[in-house]
């Protein structure tokens, strides 16, 4: 090959890349969103209590109705982005962002607001399976880690911004239940500020194609050569082209949801399992009761409410360098090592958090009183907690949910995976008011432990590495 020739190679092969990393980033956005509609109810619940009138069971369904909405999107995107494409959930998923930012906002009465809530929900569901599906589907094995483990980055900026906008919306108004612009509280701005992400996110999904494998599948071929030529170029996209196609012909064309049964043995295939574990356990070491309650949980052990919103930016500050380092690490020494590092780090680092909050007493308020020094330990241990989550099960459990499942089962594994993954989320979050009443922040937080002790056993045992693996060499 003459030096042009090379040269002109090299330079199709940088903007192949470039492309895939631009609309890669827009569907990143999705999870961007599904960070920002998870962290803003943080901020809400002193509101949400006082204009509803709700008691702890009450606050606990208000903020956990959303994972409703999360489950059933989950499951029903997998199926649907089978028959109608990935990028087309994408879209409906930023229709309905759009319009629970906005309906949860007015809502004026919990049955109004739990709509609006669930209504996100289907749109975080849908976005939380189908964007790191479509990044696996459009980007090469080699560098495919990191570009998924960016989908994580985005639901972590998302948090961030969440925290900060209510940091900033109720420090304006004084706090979260008082008037702010046009006379509406502060805690139905921070609603409001998604409808303005959510609306880009719709703008450039119009840019962007559909997935290669799902064209493939609906034996669009003109469509999917297209697709892959513009993301790997001609020879490579054609020859991309026939191993999907010998991949799904290995079965048969059509993805079927009876796919997740082994034919020789009439059972679910053990990668079915894996996926319900992995999607299970990351929502029982409780991270989400960070997201969700962090500033109830800081309030709780004496901080005020303007200094409880502050240590959740700290914390998001925090999540975002520890996925940056995730990028780094994802496809030098793989998946698995990172989950039972992370698992590892969250039990020894949830049980000094346990410990902590075991030393102290109630107050005259009925606040648990910690001593300085234990207050302070109750403080690191838990960022650390943070910081070991985003390192490995925050990142790594979407990574590997998008690209372990065989290209056959991936819209219906996706969703069963999904399913779990938020009805799960829901469990915890809806029992975390109930428990913290009745058993204490220490006892809650001895479950969490365990959970994460647990955790450290299934990735040695069940889980496989996916380093380096194209889709089309996945079993299960």
């Amino acid at each position: 090959m003459q030096p042009s020739s090379v040269a002109a190679a090299s330079a199709q092969d940088s903007e192949n890349t470039r492309f895939i990393l631009l609309i890669s980033l827009v569907a990143t956005i999705g999870g961007f969103l599904f960070g920002f509609d998870s962290g803003v109810i943080n901020g809400t619940v002193d509101g949400l209590q006082r204009a509803f009138d709700s008691d702890s069971v009450g606050t606990g369904f208000n903020v956990a109705s959303m994972l409703l909405g999360c489950a059933f999107g989950a499951f029903f995107a997998g199926r649907l982005a089978d028959l109608y494409g990935r990028r087309t959930l994408l879209i409906v998923a930023a229709v309905f962002f759009i319009v629970s930012a906005w309906g949860s906002g007015v809502a004026g009465s919990s049955a109004e607001f739990i709509f609006y809530r669930i209504l996100g929900g289907l749109a975080v569901g849908a976005a939380s399976v189908m964007s790191p599906a479509y990044i696996s589907e459009v980007s090469a094995a080699h560098y495919r880690g990191r570009l998924a483990t960016v989908q994580q980055i985005a639901i972590i900026c998302g948090l961030f911004a969440a925290f900060i906008s209510n940091y900033l919306l109720a420090k304006f108004a004084g706090t979260s239940t008082e008037p702010l612009w046009g006379g509406h509280e502060a805690w139905r701005w921070m609603f409001w500020m998604e409808i303005a992400p959510a609306a880009l996110f719709l703008v450039l999904l119009l840019f962007i194609p559909e997935s290669p494998r799902f064209l493939v599948v609906k034996a669009r071929k003109p469509q999917a050569l297209a697709v892959l030529t513009r993301l790997y170029g001609s020879v490579a996209g054609a020859a991309k082209f026939d191993e999907i196609e010998a991949s799904l012909a290995r079965d048969h064309h059509r993805p079927r949801f009876s796919d997740l049964i082994a034919k020789a043995t009439g059972r679910v295939r053990p990668i079915v399992w894996v996926g319900i574990g992995l999607a299970t356990f990351q929502q029982l070491v409780g991270i989400n009761v960070v997201f969700y309650y962090g500033a109830v949980l800081w309030q709780a052990v004496g901080f005020s409410e303007s200094d409880a919103l502050l240590i959740n930016v700290l914390s998001g500050g925090l999540s975002i360098g520890a996925c940056l380092l995730t990028v780094v690490l994802i496809d030098r020494i793989g998946r698995k090592p990172l989950l039972w590092i992370g698992s590892l780090g969250m039990a020894v680092s949830l049980g000094l958090v346990t410990v902590a909050f075991a030393t102290g007493s109630l107050d005259s308020e009925g606040k648990l009183a910690l001593s300085d020094n234990m207050g302070l330990l109750a403080l690191v241990a838990a960022n650390v907690y943070v910081i070991f989550f985003n390192l490995s099960w925050g990142p790594v459990m979407w990574v590997m949910l998008g690209e372990m499942f065989p290209n056959q089962i991936r819209g219906s594994g996706l969703a069963v995976a999904g399913l779990f993954q938020w009805g799960s989320n829901f469990a915890i979050t809806m029992t975390f008011p109930v428990m913290l009443a009745g058993i204490g922040l220490a006892a809650t937080y001895g479950f969490y432990t365990i959970a994460a002790a647990v955790s450290i056993f299934f990735v040695i045992r069940f889980v496989h590495e996916t380093r380096g693996r194209e889709l089309e060499q996945m079993e299960g």
